[in-house]
């Protein structure tokens, strides 16, 4: 009897052995769909952060290619402006050169 026992206790080992292997594959395999649907919430969520990323990066350049129509013609007044600025003033003292030019010029010095 003392060895119906033994077998007895060796196959109540054995069943408790595979059960346990069965528990820890079991949860292996839930590990592994959780890792899986991890996997894919953080790839849509990436996807999604690109797309609003991209969404803004678009809208700056068209901003900013907006702006560079109004920078050019407010670049061109004041130059037009400066340039216009710069002719009245040598205008003004161009005489004045002249006169300067021709006396250093016609003066002689010993």
């Amino acid at each position: 009897m003392a060895s119906n026992r033994g077998q007895g206790g060796i196959q109540q080992l054995l069943a408790a052995e595979q059960e346990a292997q069965l528990i820890v594959n079991a949860a292996r395999n839930e590990k592994l769909i959780r890792l899986k649907q991890a996997k894919e919430e953080a790839e849509k969520d990436i996807a999604a952060y690109r797309a609003q990323m991209e969404r803004e990066f678009q809208r700056k350049v068209a901003e900013s290619s907006g702006d560079s129509g109004a920078n050019v013609k407010r670049l061109e007044k004041e130059t037009d402006a400066r340039i216009h600025h710069l002719k009245a003033e040598s205008e003004k003292i161009s005489d004045g050169v002249v006169q300067m030019l021709l006396k250093h010029v016609t003066s002689v010095k010993n």
